[in-house]
Order: C-alpha cells, then structure tokens, then sequence
C-alpha cells in the first residue's frame, strides 16, 4: 500500500517501522534464554525427548540473547540423552527444479536455506548432517548417528529409512518457534506412509537420481521420488491444526512475540489418518 511513495522514502518508514517494533518488545516484553527453557518445559519438552525444530529468529524480537543461546537452551531442554534436530534445506524453490540443476551436495558446505538458527545449529560443534541433497537434516545427540545412516539411500526425501521417520519410531515432538505449521516438513513424511488412503498421490511418477560430494569423491543417491510440485502447492495444513486443536493437541504459548507450539508426531499421524477417512484431505482442491 506505500507503492505511491519515493523509494527512499519507503525504506525509512520500512526501517522505523522494524525499528520502533523491536524496541517495543525489547524492552516492553522482553524474555531471556533461561524464559525460553521454562516455556518450553511447560509445553512438554523434557530431558530424553528427540525434537525436530523449525524456527524463525526474526521472530525472536525482546530477547537478551543470541542464536546460539537458543540452540543451547535446546540443547538443555532435550538434555545430554536426548536428540536434537533440524531441517537443512539446500534448495529455496521446489525440490524437482533442485534436482533438475544437477547441482553437487556437499553436507560439510552446502548452507541450509530454511533460517538462521538451522545454519547456526549445522555448523555447531558435535552436530551431524545428514546425506541428502534436498531434505538433509542436522541432529545432535548420543543417538545422531542411528537417525542420519544412509538417508541418500531412502526413496523419499522423508519417508521411510529417513530422520523423519525415525523420528516417529522414536515418539518424537515438532517444536514450531515463531513459524507456523505450514513448514511442517514431517507432513512429507506421513504424504508417504497415508499415500495408499490418498485420491492422489503427492510424488513425481518421475524418479531422481542425485550426486553428493563426501570427502572429496562424488556419490550418487539411490533413485528418489521427489515431492510434486502442483500437489505440494496445494497443501493446506490449516486443515490438520484445525483437528489438532479441537482434540486438544495443540500445545501453545506466547512469550513475548514468540509463538511456541509444540506436537506429538504420532499425534500428526493419527490426526491425518483420521481426517483421510472423512474424505478431508490436507490440500486445497486442484483448477479445473
């Protein structure tokens, strides 16, 4: 609605507006990391758990500290037994243009394209990343090794033989910091274990076959179904929170401006389950 105005004068207004804005909540509704980990305890997140979080930093606004004191208050709430994960993304369009580009992954340098906080956490000492061009995934913990193993050889980013199926074995939780849950990279993975209950299928009928670059020698992945574009355009997880919330799995607090949600995976699962022998699916309706 400012298109009207000179773009110098945009900008100024852009950065009073952002200004002001974090001002406000630095000082009228601040939180420190310590806050930070009592939410979290209070939404369930305890020492052993293995979490998969998705963050925003910018939405961090009023708080004392820094990203790396996120990622150690994380570290803390799960505790020494416990796993801490995150998405790695290294592509920021769709997976099947990625793939399409023929581009090399290298896990030690291939930056994520999903947020501060995940490429901060990737680079963090003791944290392990797994092998996979588009959906790796960065896990800290005693157990890392056991959900990262031969996730280039899945044949799904996010299914089965994947982190994020491993994190389901587990009884794993979703932590949403400031994101809402239409990142909700799990999803994926329930796409392929409901993919028989679905009227369509969410995958390429096309399969891929990738290259990784590991010290040094360049490795191919085994062949991949990817994620279809036009379906996952038309996802509409609202549908899903909507369900959780009415049966009283939606977990949520506000600390500051920070939206702290929390969820069971098998609690996602069986939801979705649900909802598919309703005839409700998770998408919004394709154009004729």
């Amino acid at each position: 609605m400012l298109n009207w105005l000179p773009k110098g004068v945009k900008s100024r207004l852009r950065r009073y507006y952002y200004g002001t804005r974090s001002g406000y909540y630095r000082y009228g509704r601040a939180f420190s990391p310590d806050d930070l980990l009592s939410t979290l305890r209070e939404l369930g997140i305890s020492p052993g758990d293995a979490v998969l979080v998705h963050s925003s930093f910018s939405e961090f606004l009023g708080f004392s500290g820094k990203a790396p004191d996120v990622i150690r208050m994380l570290k803390e709430a799960v505790g020494p037994y416990g796993t801490l994960m995150m998405p790695t993304l290294s592509f920021s369009g769709t997976a099947v243009a990625y793939a399409r580009e023929a581009k090399v992954f290298d896990p030690r340098r291939s930056p994520s394209q999903v947020g501060l906080l995940t490429e901060v956490f990737r680079r963090s000492e003791g944290v392990t990343r797994s092998l996979h061009p588009t959906h790796s995934v960065a896990v800290w913990g005693p157990e890392s090794l056991y959900f990262v193993r031969d996730h280039c050889l899945a044949t799904t980013p996010c299914g089965r033989d994947t982190p994020y199926f491993r994190l389901l074995e587990k009884h794993g939780k979703i932590l949403l910091l400031g994101v809402d849950i239409s990142v909700l990279t799990f999803f994926h993975c329930v796409e392929e274990l409901i993919e028989d209950e679905l009227p369509f299928s969410p995958f390429t009928s096309e399969v891929f076959t990738m290259r990784c670059r590991v010290d040094g020698k360049i490795l191919e992945t085994g062949s991949v179904r990817l994620y279809d574009p036009d379906v996952s355009g038309r996802r509409n997880l609202n549908v899903l929170e909507g369900a959780l919330r009415d049966k009283g799995l939606w977990r949520q607090r506000k600390l500051g401006n920070l939206r702290i949600t929390v969820l069971n995976t098998a609690d996602i699962l069986s939801t979705t389950k649900e909802l598919a022998k309703q005839g409700i699916y998770c998408y919004r309706k394709a154009n004729p």
